[in-house]
Parts: structure tokens; sequence; C-alpha cells
């Protein structure tokens, strides 16, 4: 699908500081009320910068089915909507990570189509890979104060924003789990008609979180 010109401009950006996990947990909760079946929602940021932590919170806001993790080794993970929990009838969340997919073919391959119209869709490394999807998202940036030094991808190059530590012993790298005491810097831009305004959340100021 070709997308209009526009939809690679952002309507607005908006940053945000957040000191612990538990902050950003609470602001993708806040969020989480703005979201609706059909949105796409874009992760960016460096390893433990605080991706699924984010997107627990979402999960939690949406009132999906828990379990949420890190989707590493998995390409694509469907958390249903509880009947009982806070938003009954409400979407699915459908949780993607995209850092080992090449291209925008490749993201066509999983399908992710089949439950756009019925899910909140959250692909983390998806940028330059799933705008075709949806003529409008949302893209969430996080940054960690402290950003080291990126692994190589298949390729030999550094991969984006990736946050590792080399082991001497083996000769890998060993990614870096998320620090709740460093301060992140969450940046979220809305693209499209979907997101011509900025989302409310719950009373939350700009700059702060």
């Amino acid at each position: 699908m070709s997308l209009p010109a526009q939809a690679d401009r952002p309507n607005w950006e908006l940053t945000l500081t957040v000191s612990t996990a538990d902050q950003t947990h609470e602001l993708a909760a806040a969020l989480a009320n703005a979201l609706e079946a059909g949105d796409l929602v874009v992760l960016s940021g460096e390893l433990g910068a605080g991706k699924t932590t984010f997107t627990q919170g979402l999960g939690e806001g949406l009132g999906v089915r828990a379990g949420i993790i890190s989707p590493t080794f998995v390409l694509v993970r469907i958390h249903p909507n509880l009947p009982d929990g806070p938003r009954p009838g409400g979407p699915d969340l459908v949780h993607v990570d995209a850092y080992r997919l090449g291209s925008a073919s490749e993201i066509d391959d999983i399908d992710l189509e089949n439950t756009m119209d019925s899910s909140v869709t959250v692909v983390e490394w998806g940028l330059g890979r799933v705008e075709h999807l949806s003529e409008s998202r949302l893209e969430v940036d996080l940054h960690r104060a402290i950003g080291l030094q990126a692994p190589e991808t298949a390729a030999g190059t550094p991969g984006p924003g990736t946050a590792a530590s080399a082991n001497p012993a083996s000769g890998t790298l060993d990614f870096e789990t998320e620090d709740d005491d460093e301060p992140r810097t969450i940046v979220m831009r809305g693209f499209g008609p979907r997101w011509s305004a900025r989302p409310a959340l719950g009373g939350i100021p700009e700059g702060s979180a």
C-alpha cells in the first residue's frame, strides 16, 4: 500500500522524562486509554531502554492477558483482551519483534494484516519496516541516559541503537538488562489522520511523567 507524503511527517511530537521502570509502565498504561483497534505503535530504543516495560504498561491499560515478555525469540505474540479486565470487549494486543526482519516484505510474510483491524499492534524495531501497514502510526522512542556499544548484526554492522557489553571470555556480546534507576527520555510522534491530535495522558504534563 502506498502512503500519502504527509504520512512521513509527524503531526506533533511530545517529549517526556521518566526516572523508573514503574513510571515507564504507568505512562504506557495512560496512553493505552487512547488506543483502539487498528492502531499501530512502533517502538524504538536500544536494548534495555524499556520497550518491553512500555508494552507491559500498554497491555495493562488495554486489559489484555498478562505475560508480555521481550519478544526476542518469538516474532509475534497475541495477548487477547480479558472479559473481566478494565476494557472488556476491547482490542487484543499483538506484540511483534522486527529486529531480525530485514525488510517490509518480511513483515508481510507474517500476515499482520489478519489481526490489524481487531488489535492494537505494537512493533519493536519496526522503523523502516511497518509504515506501509497503516496510513497512521504512533512512534515511541525510548532513550537511556547512558548508551553502550551496539552489537553487530549478522551482516557485521552495528545493530540499530542496541545496548550491549562485550564478554572477553566468550568473545560474544551480553545484552544489558533494563535498569530501573536510569532515567529515560520518551519521545512520541503521531503520524497520519488517526493521530492528528496528541492523545490525552491522564494529566501527565509535557516534559515529565
